[in-house]
C-alpha cells in the first residue's frame, strides 16, 4: 500500500511538472439577445440560408463559445495543442445547441506540430484549423461578434482531421504557403473520423485537398488566395436510359481571396470573397433531364476603429447568393441575402469586452411572390479570455 501511494504521488508530481511547462488559455463569449423584427409570413425554417433565425420577440441569454486550451512544447522540435470547446453557436438565435437543450463539449483541436521538418516548413497532424479563413478571422478580430463569411455560411469547416504542411517560401516570410489534406465526403465532414462501417457500400474514400498562399509584404498589408477541391460520390444522370443509370460527377471546388490593410492598434479594414461551384448539383427546371452546376458567391467588407484604449467601433456588410449566374430561371432566384453588423466595443479591462450590437439581414424579393421583411436582432455581447 505504501509503495502504491508513493508511485501515485510520483506520477502526480511528474504530471504537474509537465503541465507546469505548458500553457493553459481560455475564451468565452455569449449574449443577451432580442429578435426585434422578423417577417411574420415566414417561419425561420422557411427562409433558407438565413443567418438570423428564430421568431419575432424571441429573447434570452446564450453562450455561443467556450474554449479551454492546453499548449505544450515537447521539445524544441515538437509542439502540441489540445482544445475543448463548448459550442452554442447553433443555439437559440440560430437553432438548437443539442436535442435536450444542454451544451455539449467537443474536441476542437488535437494536433502535433513537427517544426522545421525541412527548412522553413512545419508538418501538422491531427484535428487542426483549416486555412480558408484562418488569416482573415485573425485580422477581423471579432469572432466574438460573428464568424467570417465562409464560416457563417458553412462553405468550409473551421477544422479538419488530416495532415498539413505550412511554411515560408522566402527567407523573410513575405510569401507563405499552407497545404492541407483532410477528411472529406458527400459534405464537408470537418474533424469527423472516417466512416469505416459497412453502411457505405463503396466506403468513405474521399478527402478534401486545399491550399492557401499568404503574402504579407509589411505589417500593414496582407492578402491571401485560397482554393480547395472536394471529390465525392457520383450522382445518377437523369438523362441516362441504362440500368443501373449512368452517373455524373458531383465534385465541388472553392476559390477565395482576402485583402487587409491595418494600422496596428488603430484600425483595420478587410475584404473577403469566395466562389464555390458544385457540379451537377440540381435539375434544370426547364429541362429535368439536365443537371446544372450550382455556383455560390459571397463577399464581405468589414472594418474596426479603436477610438482609444477602452472604446472601439465595428462595422460589417456581407452579400451572399447561394445560386448565382446569368442562366438562372426566375424560380432559381430570390435567395440572396445581405447581412449587416454594427457594434460598439467597451473594454473595461484587458481581455474583457462588453459589446452592444445589432444584426440586420435583408432578403432578395422572391420572384412572382412577394418581398420579405428584414430580420433584426439586438444583442449585448460579453467576451473575455485568459
Amino acid at each position: 500500500m505504501k509503495r502504491l501511494l508513493t508511485t501515485l504521488l510520483l506520477v502526480a508530481v511528474v504530471s504537474l511538472s509537465a503541465f507546469a511547462q505548458g500553457k493553459f488559455s481560455g475564451v468565452f463569449f455569449g449574449d443577451y439577445f432580442y429578435s426585434a423584427a422578423r417577417d411574420t409570413a415566414f417561419r425561420s425554417a422557411d427562409l433558407s440560408n438565413a443567418a438570423l433565425k428564430g421568431p419575432k420577440s424571441m429573447q434570452g441569454f446564450v453562450i455561443r463559445r467556450v474554449y479551454f486550451t492546453y499548449d505544450y512544447a515537447i521539445n524544441e522540435q515538437f509542439d502540441t495543442r489540445f482544445r475543448l470547446e463548448v459550442d452554442g453557436s447553433n443555439g437559440p438565435t440560430k437553432g438548437t445547441a443539442t436535442v435536450d437543450g444542454k451544451y455539449s463539449v467537443d474536441v476542437k483541436d488535437a494536433w502535433l506540430k513537427w517544426k522545421g521538418v525541412f527548412k522553413g516548413s512545419d508538418l501538422i497532424f491531427g484535428i487542426q484549423p483549416t486555412q480558408a479563413y484562418d488569416v482573415s478571422e485573425a485580422a477581423w478580430a471579432y469572432r466574438s461578434l460573428e464568424k467570417t463569411i465562409m464560416d457563417l455560411r458553412g462553405i468550409v469547416s473551421s477544422r479538419n482531421l488530416g495532415v498539413a504542411l505550412r511554411g515560408k517560401i522566402d527567407d523573410k516570410g513575405i510569401y507563405n504557403y499552407w497545404i492541407l489534406v483532410g477528411n472529406g465526403g458527400p459534405k464537408d465532414v470537418g474533424n469527423s473520423p472516417k466512416d469505416l462501417s459497412a453502411s457505405l457500400a463503396t466506403g468513405d474514400k474521399f478527402n478534401v485537398y486545399s491550399i492557401l498562399f499568404h503574402v504579407k509584404p509589411d505589417p500593414t498589408v496582407q492578402f491571401t488566395l485560397y482554393g480547395d477541391y472536394r471529390p465525392t460520390y457520383n450522382v445518377n444522370d437523369p438523362a441516362s436510359t441504362t440500368a443501373p443509370p449512368a452517373t455524373v460527377t458531383n465534385a465541388s471546388y472553392t476559390a477565395g481571396g482576402f485583402v487587409n490593410y491595418t494600422q496596428p492598434d488603430k484600425f483595420s479594414v478587410g475584404v473577403e470573397g469566395f466562389l464555390r461551384g458544385t457540379a451537377d448539383a440540381y435539375k434544370d427546371l426547364t429541362d429535368p433531364k439536365t443537371l446544372k452546376t450550382q455556383k455560390t458567391l459571397g463577399v464581405s467588407v468589414w472594418g474596426w476603429y479603436n477610438i482609444d484604449t477602452s472604446w472601439s467601433v465595428v462595422g460589417r456588410f456581407d452579400y451572399f447568393d447561394p445560386r448565382t449566374g446569368s442562366s438562372l430561371t426566375a424560380a432559381e432566384k430570390g435567395d440572396s441575402r445581405d447581412y449587416i453588423l454594427a457594434a460598439i466595443v467597451y473594454k473595461p479591462a484587458k481581455n474583457v469586452q462588453v459589446m452592444p450590437n445589432v444584426q440586420i439581414e435583408t432578403f432578395e424579393k422572391i420572384p412572382n411572390v412577394r418581398s420579405v421583411d428584414a430580420s433584426v436582432t439586438g444583442r449585448l455581447t460579453f467576451a473575455f479570455g485568459f
